[in-house]
């Protein structure tokens, strides 16, 4: 199992684990009726929750450490099954990064342009939220962290105007990604989705086939909250992939389960730490094992 993903996971594992009873012994009476308020609790959804623990039920396990294995068999069944790859095969390749404020967008977005520099790639980092100040000098910082260049429209002007320009500049001078932080946004505030929908539209009036990938950034700590702004993003812009950000600090895994299956969109990438090496690629069979197998 990885050493990534049985780190991440301790946490949701425990909560099962001792929700559920001794590793080997039999299983005890009422332990579906558990299992499915323990997925519950753990934010996995309730019509999901049926559904996994009636799977399980259905194979009939006799023991926990066989039930454990089951129901991580049961999880990664229920999670999409479309590639979690992101799209790089354009240059440059334009990735758009949505989210509300402190869900860790900015920090997803420095730490991707260090992933892409070991890669052998140049990226550029984008600050398009210009109507804080803030937000373009936290970019900055990160796009240093990550030793990449960075470009940042004007303060107070047109965020999508700055996508434009940045586009252009990456064509002219051979970046081979442009990673574009937008603003952070509630997703209830129409007017706001909409200025990240005319970002989107721009990008492609800039490059073809731009955005190559359109991510929307989530708080894994926030359990059926994740939900909820998921909804309100993915009914305004058209989203390519999530990232779970801050996954090592919770035991409500299961929001990983309840928005893919809500959304139909994969997670393709996971933050799981605070290091500039803590964001990886988003694997549901290790995942679902780490959270569940004995």
């Amino acid at each position: 199992m990885s050493s990534v993903w049985n780190r991440v996971a301790s946490r949701t594992r425990t909560f099962f684990t001792q929700g559920l009873g001794g590793i080997g012994t039999p299983l005890r009476p009422g332990f579906y009726e558990d299992l499915e308020e323990l997925l519950l609790a753990g934010d996995v959804g309730p019509q999901l929750a049926t559904s996994i623990a009636a799977g399980v039920k259905e194979q009939g396990p006799d023991t926990l450490e066989h039930a454990q294995a089951v129901l991580a068999a049961q999880v990664t069944m229920a999670m999409h099954p479309g590639s979690r790859a992101l799209r790089l095969d354009a240059r440059p390749s334009c990735i758009l990064f949505y989210g509300v404020n402190g869900a860790g967008k900015t920090t997803t977005v420095g730490k991707l342009a260090h992933r892409l520099k070991l890669q052998g790639l140049r990226p550029l980092v984008v600050a398009a939220d210009t109507y804080r100040a803030a937000g373009i000098e936290q970019v900055q910082v990160w796009a240093e962290r990550a030793g990449v260049e960075s470009f940042a429209g004007k303060p107070g002007g047109d965020p999508a105007a700055a996508v434009f320009d940045a586009l252009q500049m990456a064509q002219n001078r051979g970046h081979d990604a442009v990673l574009v932080d937008t603003a952070g946004r509630l997703q209830t505030q129409h007017n706001l989705l909409q200025e990240l929908a005319k970002i989107a539209r721009v990008a492609a009036r800039a490059q073809e086939g731009a955005p190559h990938e359109s991510l929307l950034v989530l708080d894994a700590a926030l359990g059926q909250s994740t939900l909820a702004q998921a909804r309100g993003f993915a009914a305004a812009l058209p989203l390519t992939g999530l990232v779970l950000a801050k996954l090592d600090g919770s035991a409500r895994g299961g929001a990983v389960l309840a928005v893919e299956s809500d959304l139909g969109v994969p997670v393709k990438l996971a933050g799981v730490g605070e290091g500039m090496d803590d964001l990886v690629e988003f694997d549901p069979q290790e995942f679902a094992r780490a959270l569940f197998a004995a």
